[in-house]
Parts: structure tokens; C-alpha cells; sequence
């Protein structure tokens, strides 16, 4: 038996400001997206790999998330480390650097946190 991971949800106050971040901040795309009464799902992939972000969009829930402790992250691994920095640090979207570890963090519009690594770093 084998397993793989196929997505990881995080839901949003705003689906389409969510969307637009990811887009630019990370170059993902839609791959598509289920629409209910009461919320939708929208699938977010890169061009790479079969990993999805699914964001979950809530009618009945306008209010921010509650996120604790912000320990929680995602990480993204980028092959040219400076662009993307300085597209982030452009998009005033850097909310922690670790420069000891070579890595940083962006927040989303809901302040989830997504860390960004480069490629060397996960090998």
C-alpha cells in the first residue's frame, strides 16, 4: 500500500484576493474549483508536481481565521532563490527571515505563513 500527498487546505476570508496572492506571490494556478451553496473549493497547483493547495472559501464565515500560534507553515521550494525574495520583498509580503538557515517567510492574505526555501536547501 502506498500513499502520496495529494493537497493541503487552508480556508480563506477572501477567495478571490487568496487567488491572486498565490498566483503572484507563487505562480500557482487554478486547476479547478466545486462550487456549493454555502462555500467553495478552489484547487490551486504549480506546473512540477500533482501537490494541490485546496483553498476553502466559507458563506458564513466573513470573520479572520483564528490561527494560533502561526507555527504552522507550508513550504515552497524555488530554484532561483534572489528573484523570490525580491518579488516578495516588492509585494511587502516577508514577515520572518531566517538568513542563518537561508530561508524566509511570506504571509497570505488570511496571515497563514509560507516558507520559502531554496532547492539546494531540500536536497
Amino acid at each position: 500500500m502506498k500513499f502520496h500527498i495529494a493537497h493541503c487546505n487552508i480556508n480563506v476570508t477572501d477567495l478571490e484576493k487568496s487567488i491572486a496572492f498565490y498566483e503572484q506571490a507563487l505562480g500557482l494556478h487554478v486547476a479547478h474549483k466545486k462550487q456549493q451553496e454555502d462555500f467553495i473549493l478552489c484547487y490551486l497547483k504549480d506546473d512540477n508536481t500533482p501537490f494541490a493547495l485546496e483553498l476553502t472559501w466559507l458563506k458564513d464565515h466573513p470573520q479572520p481565521y483564528e490561527l494560533g500560534e502561526n507555527e504552522s507553515h507550508i513550504a515552497f521550494e524555488v530554484d532561483d532563490f534572489d528573484e523570490a525574495y525580491q518579488l516578495h520583498k516588492d509585494m511587502g509580503c516577508i514577515c520572518f527571515e531566517n538568513q542563518e538557515m537561508g530561508i524566509y517567510f511570506i504571509h497570505d492574505p488570511d496571515d497563514y505563513w509560507l516558507e520559502i526555501v531554496p532547492a539546494s536547501k531540500n536536497a
